[in-house]
């Protein structure tokens, strides 16, 4: 990677879970069903019930300096914002790091607790990157989700590895990963079945 003022500059990751036929969400997402209809929890049901064998994994996917994720998966809501509002992980989210939330409407930061802070991103993705580098200090970058955000990173070339947790589901609708990406140059890094889960690892070459 390249130096940012003596700094070695980290990696932008990406994990998503996907389903067989390549959906990270079932459609009509919602405050009730939030990963959508006919998910039902399936596509992450690993991580919870296979932990112990997939703990090394799932450490990674929170192992970043600072997040990136959109809106919708910030919140159910798509217009002004509920200010009562402040996601889905309770007051105390996974992340420990900042994250940057792409939107069209404006928003005062949110801090949680843990070291969790969620900054709006009205700039689009290539402002949030750079804030996102900024506060990373040296480490990853990692891109969230969802799928939307995840593949205009993707065209815009700005993801260096990539990480798909393959579940053992077919949704046949929803939200589809690797929409209207190009034709991506991906370089296989590692493949680990571990339990029901497939995890493939991607090297994104430009």
């Amino acid at each position: 990677m390249g130096q940012t003022m003596g700094q070695t500059t980290g990696k932008v990751t990406c994990d998503m879970a996907v389903s067989l036929d390549g959906y990270t969400a079932g459609p009509n997402q919602s405050l009730d069903k939030p990963f959508g209809e006919g998910e039902d929890g399936r596509l992450t049901r690993w991580m919870i019930e296979e932990a112990e064998a997939n703990a090394e994994v799932i450490e990674g996917i929170t192992d970043a300096g600072a997040f990136i994720m959109g809106r919708n998966m910030f919140s159910p809501g798509r217009g002004d914002w509920d200010l009562d509002w402040t996601g889905w992980w309770g007051d105390e989210p996974p992340y420990h790091a900042p994250v940057f939330v792409l939107t069209h409407h404006p928003r005062e930061t949110v801090t949680m607790r843990g070291g969790t802070t969620f900054t709006f991103v009205t700039e689009g993705i290539e402002e949030a990157l750079v804030r996102a580098r900024a506060a990373a200090g040296g480490r990853n970058v990692a891109i969230a989700g969802g799928a939307h955000t995840v593949n205009q990173y993707l065209a815009a070339g700005l993801i260096d590895e990539l990480r798909l947790h393959v579940a053992p589901v077919v949704l046949g609708a929803g939200e589809r990963l690797l929409e209207g990406v190009g034709d991506l140059a991906l370089e296989p890094v590692s493949v680990a079945g571990i339990g029901s889960v497939a995890h493939l690892t991607y090297r994104v070459t430009r």
